[in-house]
């Protein structure tokens, strides 16, 4: 029997993965009461059973103490019940947008602020997400990109990428973004904005990448770029980062930025120790 704990911060979508893992076949139950845990095992993991992947939704409530859930979870490893640990994840800002949106109040802080709450959470939960089996950040992902991370993982049974990675074009002009670990300015490079058959395509038209690519600058950017990346990502995985966004941008988000954001994107998508997707993030904004 496949048996998974699903965990994590509150609105980092542990709902929403304990309802795709129910689509993928798991028997799956939330919010069961910490007294009943035990029992709940045992009677699922009895031998012939027909139940064969069983998904337990556990998260912080304000009426029960989260270490008495961890101490349940202890036992039944003691006792030679196998499991594996799913967290889901999302960085404050998108926790806090995510509260706002649906105006719900935090388990924690119900008549204080939601930021406390998060706070406090975290603290509660830092513990179980260090020994957890796989961390999903949903702060940038997609629903989409959610639902096939988990099939990977528990359908397909692949390998856990335990980083994902966004490249993501940007334009100067329209901000920095706020949640780029890495930065890169590609301004230096002659802006196809000022050709006039090329000012209203963008960096995903052929016409666009030639006139980019056509620069030895460019070519020598990309493989600086991909040697720093290749040389980083290994040290981040071994410190235990799961989540990497690089940005690299021009001035408007449309031509170089994108051409460039692309050709890192090709270089790096089809390694098997992380998780690549690229955005674009100014491609709809005006001229």
């Amino acid at each position: 029997m496949r048996f998974v704990v699903v965990t994590g911060m509150s609105g980092g979508g542990k709902s929403t993965a304990l309802r795709m893992l129910e689509d993928a076949g798991f028997y799956c139950v939330d919010n069961l009461p910490v007294s009943l845990i035990e029992k709940f095992v045992e009677l699922i993991a009895t031998p012939g059973g027909e139940v064969t992947k069983v998904a337990l939704g556990l998260d912080v409530r304000a009426n029960q103490a989260f270490a008495d859930v961890q101490r349940v979870l202890e036992k039944l490893k003691e006792n030679g019940y196998d499991f594996e640990i799913l967290f889901m994840e999302a960085n404050d800002r998108t926790l806090l947008k995510r509260y706002k949106e649906t105006r719900r109040m935090h388990p924690l802080s119900p008549n204080g602020r939601i930021e406390d709450g998060i706070k406090k959470e975290r603290g509660i939960l830092n513990d179980i997400r260090m020994k957890s089996d796989y961390v999903i950040d949903t702060s940038n992902l997609l629903t989409r990109e959610l639902k096939e991370e988990l099939e990977r993982i528990f359908v397909q049974n692949k390998a856990y990428n335990n980083l994902m990675i966004t490249i993501l074009s940007f334009g100067f002009k329209h901000g920095i973004p706020a949640d780029a670990d890495l930065v890169f300015d590609v301004r230096f490079l002659p802006n196809p904005f000022y050709i006039d058959e090329l000012k209203y395509k963008t960096g995903n038209d052929k016409e666009v990448q030639d006139f980019v690519m056509g620069f030895p600058e460019a070519h020598i950017f990309i493989d600086k770029l991909t040697d720093m990346a290749e040389f980083l990502i290994p040290n981040y995985i071994k410190e235990g980062k799961y989540q990497l966004v690089i940005g690299i941008g021009c001035t408007g988000g449309k031509h170089r930025s994108v051409t460039l954001a692309n050709k890192l994107y090709e270089r790096m998508k089809n390694s098997g120790d992380y998780g690549v997707k690229i955005e674009h993030r100014d491609l709809g904004q005006g001229i």
